[in-house]
């Protein structure tokens, strides 16, 4: 298998693409700060992972940047601090702050050269838009949860791409689904028969930061540690 193999990549955004995790811990620090014991950045990234996805389980209707308010009143009541509401609200904003990753925009604009390059995301669109500034790249098709009405990992949201690709002429066995999460976004696209490559963003720090822990290990069929590396590979198929 070879990445030139593919017409689409359908990207994961946030852990992929955008560094949800620095965006995460600045826009916390808020919360964070008020605490009697500091924690450690995983510590406190595995707890937002943790009450996110419970969250979304529990309320897959809801626009990200409300979800994401709720999950910071969560943070808070775990950790025994008082917030305001309007606090929380300021962080489900935040996405909008959230950086790139310093390689995304010119991989992303050398892989527009040769695919269809598609988003499957757990946002909603607004905060997306501030995103897609970032990484400065006309995206072919962008499917969120807001669209959808659900979050990754549920199968439907999988679906619902597959059948929207369909429509604009790419076949399953033509997507390459590229991503950092493993729960999110590996694990349904084993169950939905796609091919994946894992950018594994997190290869330097252990455990799995702001996504939960998938248990076993998910197939995939390419790993990179970063989007710039993609690229140069898929350079280098075409060159051999």
């Amino acid at each position: 298998m070879r990445l030139t193999d593919f017409k689409a990549l359908t990207f994961d955004c946030y852990g992929t693409l955008i560094d949800w995790e620095t965006g995460m811990v600045e826009a916390l620090r808020p919360l964070t700060g008020k605490l009697a014991k500091p924690l450690s950045r995983n510590a406190v990234l595995e707890a937002h992972a943790r009450h996110e996805s419970e969250q979304q389980a529990q309320t897959p209707g809801k626009l990200y940047r409300e979800l994401l308010a709720i999950v910071y009143r969560r943070l808070a009541e775990e950790w025994r601090v008082s917030v305001d509401w309007s606090e929380c609200v300021a962080y489900g904003r935040s996405v909008r702050d959230w950086p790139a990753f310093p390689d995304s925009s010119g991989a992303l604009r050398y892989l527009k050269e040769h695919y269809k390059l598609v988003i499957l995301s757990n946002v909603d669109n607004e905060s997306f838009s501030f995103s897609n500034q970032k990484l400065g790249v006309a995206f072919d098709a962008i499917y969120t949860a807001e669209d959808i009405g659900s979050y990754k990992p549920s199968p439907g949201n999988f679906q619902y791409m597959l059948k929207q690709l369909w429509a604009i002429g790419v076949k399953p066995d033509e997507v390459l689904h590229t991503a950092e999460s493993l729960f999110h976004d590996h694990q349904p696209a084993n169950q939905m028969g796609l091919a994946s490559c894992w950018i594994y963003r997190r290869h330097k720090d252990e455990g799995f930061g702001a996504t939960m822990n998938p248990g076993a290990m998910p197939h995939y069929d390419f790993r990179f540690t970063s989007l710039a590396e993609l690229a140069k590979t898929h350079q280098d198929e075409l060159r051999s």
